[in-house]
């Protein structure tokens, strides 16, 4: 008589008393068992950036049960049909959740859903005790990628928004539980922010969250002055809650890789560092104030395009000299502006605007070759490594999701639970808030 063999996949992650029932009702379809359990990389090409164990500890969460004849990992899209012909799989099971799904298969074995124990999944395991309701504060039309983003991302629900300019809000934010124009209405009703608003604003915005035991994921920078800066820093601390900066390009694959790779000495030692970011957008009516209102291209740009800069030289250098041309009679909103920088054994520079626009790469150079990343940087998903001899140079490709969104926000709960540390240290995010006080205050700065 044919063994019948049944398959099934799943990733498994914080494994449970619901995978465990998932796995003996598998096992008794048939008379051998074999489980796919999903890779890291496939998990993530299917927007599960937050699986907490790794491959290694599912596929040995499973083996423990002792209910698998043959554990799989299943790293590609289509992987099932080649599973079942190669295998001889005679029936394939899954969860009553995916009813319907995979009847494709159905041309190649028999197909049978089964219920899930009901109350029990992975993703309410990570978020039980764990659901973050986020608010967000300002009215930029990034919003809308923001919220849309933080939906792959367990554990977090965003609730609400605060803004003084409801109207101009995208209709999935206006949609909102909260929309308000009153900050204390929002943040009685949240655990964190999201700060999206002028950089003029952050402080005293950061402050009120603050106090109130609120997290704070803000874009950078922080504050604009060094003293402002150590004062949310400190105020942070002795509340207990995190205070994180968000820059986006720090949690792609492709800039983390790239990071390991220098220090692993793939070009030799760094002699020199050059960013590049630059966009052409509607200039603000300048004949008013707007820095409450917009940003210039300097807090647009600069924490962006200094962050390799700082991760890879350190934020402790010996000279600069900042240009800038000024598109406005108070000489604050600047349309480009290139900061050079001298390092003991390196030099680096960058270039930003908004009223203008350039190749936006960077360029890291060494002694033994140079890394390429293309036009726009900050968007890693590929670079070059380039040598004299041009057979030996290698590219590297990643995928990327959410332009790191995703996986900023994965940093951002994990700080919250005391599972992570900070991907920009406090040393560097200083250093960048030091940066833009010495632009307003036009230290060793130079107009044109």
């Amino acid at each position: 008589m044919k063994m019948k063999k049944v398959i099934t996949y799943g990733t498994f992650d914080r494994f449970h008393h619901g995978h465990l029932r998932l796995l003996e009702r598998a096992k008794q379809l048939g008379d051998y068992l074999v489980v796919g359990v999903t890779s890291d990389e496939f998990d993530r090409s299917r927007g599960k950036i937050n699986v907490q164990d790794s491959v290694l500890e599912r596929v040995d969460a499973v083996r423990k049960t002792g209910i698998a004849d043959e554990i799989i990992i299943e790293e590609y899209e289509g992987q099932k049909i080649d599973d079942i012909n190669r295998l001889g799989i005679d029936i394939f099971t899954v969860g009553s959740d995916w009813v319907g799904y995979f009847d494709y298969l159905k041309n190649y074995c028999d197909v049978v859903y089964l219920d899930r124990t009901k109350g029990i999944s992975s993703s309410s395991v990570r978020s039980e005790d764990h659901k973050l309701r986020m608010g967000l504060i300002g009215n930029s039309s990034f919003l809308d990628k923001f919220y849309n983003e933080s939906r792959y991302v367990n554990g977090i629900e965003i609730v609400g928004v605060y803004t003084n300019d409801i109207d101009s809000l995208p209709p999935k934010i206006k949609s909102l539980d909260i929309v308000t124009n009153e900050l204390g209405d929002l943040l009685c009703k949240v655990d964190a922010v999201y700060i999206i608003s002028p950089p003029a604003l952050h402080y005293k915005q950061i402050k009120e969250c603050l106090l109130l035991g609120k997290h704070v994921l803000c874009e950078s920078p922080i504050a604009v002055s060094d003293k402002e800066y150590d004062e949310l820093m400190s105020l942070s601390e002795s509340k207990g809650v995190i205070l994180m900066e968000a820059l986006r390009v720090a949690y792609t694959r492709a800039y983390r890789h790239l990071l390991l790779l220098l220090k692993g000495g793939a070009i030799g030692k760094i002699t020199s560092v050059d960013a590049t970011c630059t966009s052409l957008r509607i200039t603000p009516d300048l004949s008013k104030d707007t820095r409450l209102s917009t940003w210039n291209s300097f807090c647009t740009w600069a924490p962006t395009a200094i962050l390799p800069v700082f991760q890879i030289l350190g934020e402790k250098y010996n000279s600069k000299i900042i240009t800038s041309k000024f598109l406005d009679e108070g000489k604050w909103y600047d349309g480009f502006t290139k900061v050079s920088l001298v390092f003991p054994h390196a030099v680096a520079s960058i270039k930003v605007g908004k009223g203008v626009k350039s190749e936006g790469e960077l360029v890291i150079s060494g002694t033994k070759g140079y890394i390429y990343v293309p036009a726009p940087w900050w968007k890693m998903n590929f670079f070059e490594i380039r040598y004299e001899n041009s057979e030996e140079n290698k590219r590297y490709f990643y995928p990327l999701y959410g332009e790191g969104i995703r996986e900023e926000l994965v940093n951002f709960i994990r700080l919250i639970r005391n599972e992570a540390t900070h991907v920009i240290t406090r040393k560097i995010s200083r250093g960048i808030t030091m940066l833009i006080n010495d632009f307003y205050d036009r230290k060793d700065l130079i107009e044109i």
